[in-house]
């Protein structure tokens, strides 16, 4: 893979950096920062070489127009206080404020350009439109740094097409994450445990169905546990279920005991009347719950058994809350692995969130990243490196 380091002496020359940005806003208030807090070290690299840093990322799902609730601009403010330094800010992408804020950039100097996707080229499953949107973003600059792993598994302009028009590098992050992907799926240290959570077992399967071959115990919470319970002929209640993968995961299960792969599931579950902190809940087996009822935690003895699970291994990869953890009632299964993944790593295990609303979870519930050996920035794109996909954004850095 080509690095910054590829790229000779940088001083004086336009970067553009393809960063990871995407927070969660709550109108113009940021919500957690990882991302934003992860994109520093790389900018103060290239600025310290006399670079001048042209940042662009982007912000939620618009529809390729501008949104006002997806600026960027927030963003910014943070990111120069985390920098402290300033940090212009380009009020579009490729027009007229872009190219006045890059053409008065001084060696050292940092720009922001507004979000990426208010330009419909940004993702466009046409060759052309996207091309010709990169085209754009590449006149910008002198070379080109990708540095959002949160994005490297879409085939999108500022990730995969500009890549062809510049000079290109990976950048520190990038590297940092694929680096420690590699340590989870080339000869990982045994035990080796996969704690999956999160909504829907349908997101996962493609990485269910390759860890089954690495894997020595996959840990299962979160609402996608419903389905696997049911798989085993249990009822679910109000639960999330999704009917049409029951057959599938029979098949993981069946799978697993084949190949001597440990598939621990909750005994127990916190179940609710509704998806609601005030509503009434109770703690009830996983194999008796009521049909009134819908589970929203790992309940505590499941809890302290998956703890147990995941302090006893030497690699710990974990994707997915336990539960709803935004609720404080349906917070404690997630805090308790959390706790024990801190403990892991204290042993010496290579422990890894897999970023998302994982990362989220442990920052929410008072935890720090260094508590764990490495904090994802990019959870779709570390299960599809999981999965054994081929990233785009990662194969064009190849060349």
């Amino acid at each position: 893979m080509r690095t910054i380091d590829d790229l000779g002496d940088l001083s004086g020359k336009k970067v553009l950096l393809r960063s990871d940005l995407n927070v969660p806003l709550d109108g113009k208030k940021i919500g957690d920062d990882g991302r934003i807090r992860a994109s520093v070290p790389t900018i103060k690299k290239l600025t310290e070489q006399g670079a001048q840093v042209i940042v662009c990322a982007h912000l939620g799902r618009p529809k390729g127009e501008p949104e006002d609730k997806y600026s960027l601009a927030p963003v910014a403010e943070r990111l120069a206080e985390l920098l402290g330094s300033s940090v212009e800010f380009a009020t579009d992408t490729v027009q007229e404020s872009a190219k006045e804020k890059v053409d008065a950039m001084k060696d050292g100097d940092v720009v922001l350009l507004e979000n990426l996707r208010f330009n419909a080229g940004e993702t466009s499953k046409n060759d052309a439109e996207r091309g010709k949107f990169a085209d754009e973003l590449a006149c910008l600059a002198d070379v080109f740094v990708s540095d959002g792993f949160g994005v490297v598994h879409r085939k999108q302009a500022s990730v995969y097409d500009v890549a062809q028009k510049l000079p290109h590098g990976a950048g520190d992050l990038v590297q940092n994450e694929v680096k420690v992907l590699e340590r989870l799926t080339k000869d990982p240290e045994k035990p080796y445990a996969v704690v999956l959570g999160g909504a829907k077992v349908s997101d996962k399967l493609g990485v269910i169905d390759n860890l089954l071959k690495t894997a020595d115990i996959l840990v299962i919470g979160g609402g996608m546990v419903f389905t696997f319970l049911a798989a085993q002929g249990h009822e679910v209640g109000k639960s999330l279920l999704e009917k049409d993968q029951i057959d599938t995961v029979k098949g993981y299960l069946e799978q697993a005991q084949k190949d001597g792969v440990e598939i621990v599931l909750p005994t127990d579950v916190v179940a609710a009347t509704e998806f609601s902190a005030d509503a009434d809940h109770e703690v009830v087996a996983a194999d008796a719950i009521p049909s009134d009822r819908m589970g929203l935690d790992i309940g505590p003895e499941s809890a302290k058994a998956f703890a147990e699970k995941v302090k006893s291994a030497k690699t710990v990869f974990w994707n997915g809350p336990m539960g709803a953890f935004e609720m404080e009632p349906y917070a404690a299964g997630t805090k308790e692995l959390a706790g024990a993944l801190v403990e892991a790593t204290e042993n010496g295990a290579l422990t890894v969130v897999g970023g998302g609303d994982s990362a989220a979870a442990v920052r929410q519930l008072g935890f720090e990243d260094s508590d764990f050996t490495h904090i994802s920035t990019g959870g779709g794109a570390s299960l599809e490196y999981l999965e054994g996909k081929e990233l785009p954004g990662l194969s064009v850095l190849e060349s």
